[in-house]
C-alpha cells in the first residue's frame, strides 16, 4: 500500500503490529522516550512528506493515561509540521470519554477538551471504537468514525454459548439500553435492564432488575469494565432472579483497582473484552478474562479510509 504510514505509541504496540500485518506493512519507525525532567520526546524516524499517516494510541486503561495522550498529541503535531498529507488519530479506547457532560456544578467536560486538543494538534480524522456516548463525535469539527465491536461480540456469543437462542441480553444501566437492544434484536432474543442508583462515583447503591431471566443464560453487555463493581453486583442480582449462568461482554477492559479480585470472587462464568487495551498481564491474574480480537475491524477501517471507500459495512459485519 503506497503512501501509508502507521505509527504506534507506547500504549498498545501489539495491536499496532496486528493492524499493520493485516495491511501488509510494518509499523513505521518512531522513537518515544522521556527527558530527565519527564517531558515526552518524540522522534519520527522516516519521511512522512505527502503521506497518509495513522497514529495508533489507546487512551484509558494502558497505564499512564495522560502520558499516552501527550505522546499522541506530540506525534500528530510532529507529523503535521513534517508535511504529512493527512494525519488520522486511531484511538481504540477514547480517553476521558466518561467526562462527557456537566452532571454537577463546576464539573469539566473533559472529553470535549481532549477533542479540542486533538484538533489543535493537527489531526484531520479520528477513528475510535465504542465511544462511551456517541455524542462525543459532535465535540469534533473533523470527521470521526466510531466503529462498533458489536459484530465481534455477536460472533463470540454464537460460537461460545451453546444455547444462545435462549439467552437474555442485559444492560447494567439505562445508558447502555440502546446497545443491548441492538444486540438482542440481531440475535432475536429478549433483553433486560438493570436500574442502578449511585451514592458517589464508582460505587453503586441500589439495583432493580426490569425483565425476566429465570432459568436462562444472562449476558451482561456494556462498553467499559473499570472497577467492575457494577457488573459484579448486576451478576449477583441476575443470579438471585434465577439466571442459570451469567456472562459479561465489555468492549474495553480497563480493570482498575480491585476489579480482578472482584471478578474472580464473583458468580460470572467469563468476562469477555476486546483487545483495544492490552490484557496479557490481567489474564495471568484472572483466568475468567477472555479476549476478542478487533484488529481486523480497525485495520479494515484504516484500509477503506486510505482508499476512500465506505466503512458502513464494518458497523454490522466482521471483515474477512
Amino acid at each position: 500500500m503506497p503512501n501509508i504510514k502507521i505509527f504506534a505509541g507506547n500504549s498498545h504496540p501489539e495491536l499496532a503490529q496486528r493492524i499493520a500485518q493485516r495491511l501488509g506493512t510494518e509499523p513505521s519507525k518512531v522513537v518515544l522516550k522521556k527527558f530527565a525532567n519527564q517531558e515526552t520526546c518524540v522522534e519520527i524516524g522516516e519521511s512522512v512528506r505527502g503521506e497518509d499517516v495513522y497514529i495508533l494510541q489507546s487512551g484509558t486503561g494502558c497505564g499512564e493515561v495522560n502520558d499516552h495522550l501527550m505522546e499522541m498529541l506530540i506525534m500528530i503535531h510532529a507529523c503535521k509540521i513534517a508535511s504529512a498529507e493527512r494525519v488520522t488519530a486511531v484511538i481504540p479506547c477514547y480517553p476521558y470519554a466518561r467526562q462527557d457532560k456537566k452532571d454537577k456544578s463546576r464539573a469539566p467536560i473533559s472529553a470535549k477538551l481532549v477533542a479540542n486538543m486533538l484538533s489543535v494538534a493537527g489531526a484531520d480524522h479520528i477513528i475510535t471504537m465504542d465511544l462511551h456516548a456517541s455524542q462525543i463525535q459532535g465535540f469534533f469539527d473533523i470527521p470521526v468514525d466510531n466503529l462498533y465491536a458489536e459484530p465481534a461480540v455477536l460472533k463470540w456469543i454464537k460460537e461460545n454459548i451453546e444455547n444462545w437462542r435462549e439467552c437474555v441480553i442485559v444492560s447494567p444501566d439505562a445508558g447502555g439500553a440502546k446497545r443491548v437492544v441492538s444486540i438482542a434484536d440481531r440475535l432475536n432474543v429478549n433483553f433486560a435492564l438493570i436500574h442502578k442508583e449511585r451514592a458517589v462515583a464508582n460505587e453503586v447503591q441500589r439495583m432493580t432488575l426490569v425483565g425476566d431471566v429465570d432459568n436462562r443464560i444472562a449476558i451482561i453487555v456494556d462498553d467499559l469494565a473499570d472497577t467492575c463493581g457494577t457488573v459484579v453486583k448486576a451478576a449477583e442480582k441476575l443470579k438471585e432472579a434465577g439466571a442459570k449462568a451469567v456472562y459479561a461482554v465489555m468492549t474495553h477492559g480497563v480493570f482498575s483497582g480491585p476489579a480482578l479480585e472482584r471478578v474472580m470472587g464473583s458468580c460470572i462464568e467469563a468476562i469477555v473484552v476486546s483487545n483495544t487495551i492490552p490484557q496479557h498481564e490481567k489474564i495471568a491474574v484472572c483466568p475468567k478474562i477472555q479476549v476478542i480480537d478487533v484488529s481486523s475491524i480497525i485495520g479494515e477501517a484504516i484500509r477503506r479510509t486510505h482508499n476512500g471507500e465506505s466503512i458502513s459495512y464494518l458497523l454490522k459485519n466482521i471483515p474477512l
